[in-house]
């Protein structure tokens, strides 16, 4: 009897043994199935280069609607990305996995003055934890007026509805994530151009994210921005909340506040601490028509107008590009259609540099230039390029040196797109092409001489630089 009852304390032990073996097997599985958590310094580098994700519909039309903005969809840590064109928005998560794809009319266009905003080549989309519940949304309007807001790692809606709008538009066209309260990143400002006439982005209305159904916070038919670009915001005073920039600067709370007078209109804005010497951000914008005037500014006054020649700006590049001046320098593309004539300013309103694009051009680039330019910071050193793609055709990718125009690098490619941010490995920018059905991401594979800088994300003015970006407004 005490045999039988020995064996039988050894078979349960054995069975205990073997499900508390399969328990502990099942919790190392399931942890090493889990995804991986990254914060902002551990970010991995691409094994390839570039690395390609491939997505559910083509670039390769000449529609000029539709885009890419990168935020952490799934919550991972890492950048991913939101990709759209008509009648698509895509979600891919940062190693290329599509995590969700939607068939929608969402509001993109290929001119804001004729069609509304958001206008030429931005996304249309945005993305943010804007409700507080540790996860990102996902926040677009349709071409009905509809406002979207679906969950960042499976698209599944959560909120859809029509909010009023002003009686000269047709329906709200943009919406841009913010934040006006100083509770983070939890409030949204509609945007509307008039329909009839020179379209302009002149109609705002800013929501509480968790109160739609309530009063606007504050609401405007009077913001004078870029004509062909939505509105631009950045925490430019450093009190934690944004402002609404243009000729007109709109504070967090509304007030509205004109800082100078436009002879044409508005065609880039661009933030940045142009001079460290002044406390704050400084906001840089181009004239079209009249005097063809460049302009430093910030929330309470104009700091300078200058221009060269009487010659359009058209496009420009901010950033330290000579690092024998003080401040930042301003790379002007000129408005010629061929031949372009580049020009530089300083943070003095000074004019520094100009130059022919076709002089300084490798051979086979074409006679047209550049376009979707973008300050890059591609080598880690303290001096910034200028990244660029061929214009109106899907071409090759350089990066080059704003003040003598001299080509640093060039990428074959067939790029529809160019996006610049930093995405993956360390805090230097990545470069991001659209070609196709197809995205390209090239890393720069050189050690980098500053590896401890913190990442531009934890800057505001980059941040929302990268969400509300358009062909005008890199």
């Amino acid at each position: 009897m005490a045999t039988t009852d020995s064996a039988r304390t050894h078979s349960a032990t054995t069975i205990f043994s073997i499900v508390l073996f399969l328990i502990c097997l099942s919790i190392c599985l399931f942890s090493s199935a889990a995804p991986a958590k990254y914060s902002l310094a551990n970010w991995p580098q691409y094994k390839q280069n570039p690395f390609v994700i491939r997505i559910d519909f083509s670039f390769s039309d000449e529609d000029g609607a539709g885009s890419i903005i990168t935020a952490d969809l799934d919550g991972d840590g890492l950048m991913d990305y939101l990709v759209t064109r008509p009648g698509n928005l895509g979600a891919y998560s940062h190693f290329g996995k599509r995590l969700w794809h939607l068939k929608t009319d969402i509001q993109v266009s290929s001119s804001s003055e004729t069609y509304g905003l958001p206008g030429l080549h931005a996304a249309g989309v945005q993305a943010a934890d804007i409700d507080g519940d540790g996860k990102t949304e996902v926040v677009f309007l349709t071409k009905e007026g509809f406002l979207n807001i679906v969950v960042g790692a499976t698209g599944k809606s959560k909120t859809r509805k029509k909010l009023p709008f002003p009686n000269e538009a047709e329906r709200w066209e943009n919406v841009i994530i913010a934040n006006l309260r100083g509770k983070g990143d939890r409030d949204l400002i509609l945007q509307a151009t008039n329909r009839e006439g020179y379209r302009m982005g002149k109609f705002l209305a800013a929501y509480a994210a968790d109160n739609l159904d309530g009063k606007p916070l504050w609401q405007t038919s009077e913001y004078l921005g870029c004509a062909h670009t939505g509105a631009r915001i950045a925490d430019i005073d450093g009190d934690g909340r944004d402002e609404v920039l243009g000729a007109t600067v709109i504070d967090h709370d509304g007030t509205l506040k004109r800082i100078f007078d436009v002879r044409g209109h508005l065609d880039s804005i661009f933030v940045n601490d142009v001079r460290p010497d002044i406390p704050g951000l400084e906001i840089v914008s181009l004239e079209e028509g009249s005097l063809q005037r460049v302009f430093l500014f910030n929330k309470d006054r104009l700091i300078w107008a200058s221009d060269y020649k009487r010659q359009e700006p058209q496009n420009a590049a901010v950033g330290e590009f000579d690092l024998s001046r003080k401040g930042l320098e301003i790379w002007c593309r000129s408005r010629y259609d061929e031949h372009q004539k580049p020009f530089v300013f300083d943070a003095r309103g000074d004019v520094i540099a100009d130059y022919e694009m076709d002089a300084v051009a490798p051979e086979g680039w074409t006679i047209k230039g550049v376009e979707e330019i973008w300050t890059i910071d591609w080598t880690g050193q303290t001096k910034q390029s200028a990244a660029a793609k061929e214009r109106h055709k899907a071409g090759d990718v350089c990066i080059f040196d704003p003040t003598t125009g001299k080509f640093l690098k060039r990428f074959k490619e067939k790029a529809d797109r160019l996006y610049v941010a930093d995405v993956s490995g360390d805090w230097r920018e990545e470069i991001i092409v659209c070609a196709g059905q197809e995205l390209h991401i090239y890393h720069n594979a050189d050690p980098n001489p500053n590896p401890k800088r913190e990442r531009l994300w934890k800057r505001n003015h980059y941040k929302r630089s990268k969400m509300i970006w358009n062909y005008y407004s890199p």
